[in-house]
């Protein structure tokens, strides 16, 4: 973990509840990004962008810097997902020598066949702890998360979480999940029960107070009880409760009448939020209670902060989110049990006080912060640049990423990427010059009937009079998708591809695209009842197979200059060479089983993919939207999945939607700016 991200703009909190998987919630901004890891950095970092007062100098852990966007100080956070040492080197003449540090243990893992939500682990947090003179070294464990229950035991409980243990500070692992008709564990929080059961098994951590945004947590940490499964077995609800989280008890399963399948799992208790590396966002969520299914309601959500979502049926409970101390879904049954699924391991994170930007900066306007002797202004929304230097800022680098389109329905195309621009050699004059980015294409609704419904494209994003148009919507079955920065896919039935304007010219990983930017067309929708991917910005979106009903792929995104990305880095979701991606097309809708297929992968080999709804394994979720694009879903819905936020990516496209108004595309990811000067 670790977020170099921070380096390049702060957003409002996304609601990371199972990122990327059937649960994780789109919210707004470059956040959605920055959460799942992207962006990330092994090692010290330079201190080269504050000047005047330094503070102390440490390693150890993923490190980087953010800005405060009140006061404007300059904080350097410590990320350990592993264990290691947090070493201070030296201390500071002039700034405090004072730490705050997240602890959070591992996640429980989820109970087996209809099994409770694995317990999140205790969250201890506290703010301006001194540390020893220098040299000082910190001892850190990181707890690992609870291995989910098998499916084949019925007795006990999914694996308690690891302790995580630094600054002489433990908190415990949250409890597993009960398998069958088997209680939860107690720990940091608590499992859930398996189904049938009565009891509520408490949580160590302290349930009288809620945790909230940077709150101090108490001696014993954030930590809630686990949900209840109502109703003795004999009444079997065949669903399972909730595990508890960081700051909500995990929800009871809801009954629903002795061999009633609308019976429900319990969601995971939302996690607590804190902003200490540089972003807020939410920290130790519960795991969902398993569900019996195949039919009736569906399945639960892993509360926020990135419990894993109880599976329906019989496949395995999602796992937790690494580095968030989450709990592990319960599993299902029917036609077969399911297993727990694995709980994230836990986290410490350590931030203090560098310095200042007010000295530094040259110009105002975004986000701003610093990265290997350069001052980066990140807009995520549309605002105002302005050069306070007094004269010309040269050598800047900038990177302007239009808006993407939305995917469509109907045997839907994918949303089309915005168009990418990248110069590194800029010269941005004195005073204020407007930002504005593009926003993303709302994906396509559900049609009965043929006629023009286009999904709406793009919009532009425009920076230093260079504009970069947003990407075409996707086609339906019998309208074409439209022109954009790149073309939105096409459809069976005579809805063709749409083209990249002005033409298809794919950008070259790490040098300069041409001034007109990179775009390519979207692929076509010839395969039987299936459409194309969108294109993207670094290839032409692939066609639906002729041989079979599946969408095509969107096209591949490309990658950020190395200024706004660190290519050491090798964990998270920066895709392959562990290079960061963007602007790749929507994949493409379909109308038969089994059907969905990955948006644009960033050049990634594309991953069979389990139905929405439904488990994807740790390997899928690493490859997924890798340029954070939307994917395709086949004809029954649900919905298609929208591109994440600022990544100027396609949504993705749905299949018919006839006789179902409520099935959508997916919308295509706001625009972007970046810009970066020598310090």
């Amino acid at each position: 973990m670790g977020y170099l991200g921070r380096r390049i703009g702060l957003s409002q909190d996304s609601g990371d509840s199972n990122p990327g998987g059937a649960n994780g919630a789109v919210g707004g901004g470059i956040l959605d990004i920055f959460a799942q890891e992207y962006f990330q950095r092994q090692g010290n970092i330079t201190k080269s962008g504050p000047s005047g007062p330094q503070g102390m100098d440490a390693s150890g852990g993923v490190i980087s810097d953010y800005t405060d966007p009140g006061p404007g100080n300059v904080y350097r956070a410590h990320v350990f997902n592993a264990s290691g040492s947090f070493t201070v080197s030296s201390l500071s003449s002039s700034l405090p020598n004072n730490v705050d540090y997240l602890i959070i243990g591992g996640g429980g893992g989820g109970g087996g066949t209809i099994g409770g939500g694995g317990g999140a682990g205790a969250l201890k947090y506290a703010v301006n702890q001194p540390v020893s003179a220098s040299p000082g070294v910190y001892p850190v464990v990181v707890g690992a998360g609870g291995v989910g229950a098998n499916k084949n035991i019925t007795t006990g409980t999914g694996g308690a979480g690891g302790n995580t243990v630094a600054f002489s500070v433990t908190s415990p692992g949250g409890g597993g999940g009960g398998n069958a008709e088997n209680d939860g564990a107690a720990g940091g929080s608590a499992g859930g029960n398996g189904y049938g059961q009565t009891p509520s098994i408490a949580g160590s951590g302290d349930a009288s107070h809620p945790g909230g945004i940077d709150q101090v947590s108490p001696a014993n940490g954030w930590g809630y009880d686990g949900g209840v499964s109502p109703g003795p077995a004999a009444s079997n609800p065949g669903a399972a409760g909730g595990g508890g989280g960081a700051a909500q008890d995990g929800q009871d399963a809801v009954y629903a009448g002795h061999g009633n399948p609308g019976s429900t799992g319990g969601n995971g208790g939302n996690g607590a939020r804190y902003s200490i590396a540089g972003i807020t966002t939410h920290y130790a969520g519960g795991g969902g209670g398993g569900v019996q299914g195949p039919g009736g309601a569906g399945p639960s959500q892993g509360g926020l902060g990135g419990g894993g979502g109880g599976v329906k049926g019989g496949g395995t409970g999602d796992a937790g989110a690494p580095g968030k101390g989450a709990g592990g879904g319960g599993g299902g049954y029917l036609p077969a049990g399911g297993n727990g699924g694995q709980g994230g391991g836990g986290t410490v994170i350590v931030r203090y006080q560098i310095g200042t930007i007010a000295a530094t900066a040259k110009a105002t306007g975004g986000n701003i912060s610093f990265y290997n002797g350069k001052t980066i202004h990140a807009f995520t929304n549309t605002g105002v640049f302005n050069n306070t230097s007094g004269g010309d800022l040269t050598g800047c680098e900038v990177v302007i990423i239009g808006g993407g389109g939305g995917g469509n329905v109907w045997q839907g195309g994918g949303g089309g990427a915005g168009r990418f621009y990248r110069n590194d050699d800029v010269t941005i004059g004195p005073g204020p010059n407007a930002v504005t980015i593009g926003g993303g294409g709302a994906g396509g609704q559900g049609r009965s009937a043929p006629g023009v419904v286009v999904a709406p494209s793009g919009t532009q994003s425009v920076f230093n009079s260079v504009t970069m148009p947003g990407g075409g919507g996707g086609a339906t079955y019998d309208v074409a998708g439209a022109t954009g920065g790149s073309g939105g896919g096409g459809s069976y039935g005579g809805g063709g591809p749409g083209a990249a304007s002005p033409g298809n010219v794919a950008a070259v990983t790490n040098s300069d695209t041409p001034s007109d930017g990179a775009g390519n067309a979207g692929g076509g929708g010839g395969g039987p009842q299936g459409a194309g991917g969108g294109g993207g910005a670094g290839a032409v979106g692939t066609d639906s197979p002729a041989s079979d009903k599946k969408g095509g792929s969107g096209g591949a995104g490309v990658q950020l200059p190395s200024t706004f990305r660190d290519p050491l880095s090798t964990v998270g979701y920066p895709g392959p060479s562990s290079a960061l991606y963007f602007v790749g097309g929507g994949g493409g809708g379909s109308s038969g089983p089994p059907n969905n297929v990955a948006g644009g992968g960033g050049g990634a080999p594309q991953v069979p993919h389990t139905y929405q709804g439904t488990s994807m394994t740790t390997a899928e979720q690493l490859n997924y939207e890798w340029a954070g694009a939307g994917s395709g879903v086949q004809d029954t819905g649900p919905s298609a999945t929208s591109a994440r936020a600022n990544s100027g990516s396609g949504g993705g496209g749905a299949g018919s939607g006839a006789g179902n108004p409520a099935l959508r595309g997916g919308s295509g990811g706001s625009g972007l700016v970046l810009i970066a000067y020598p310090s």
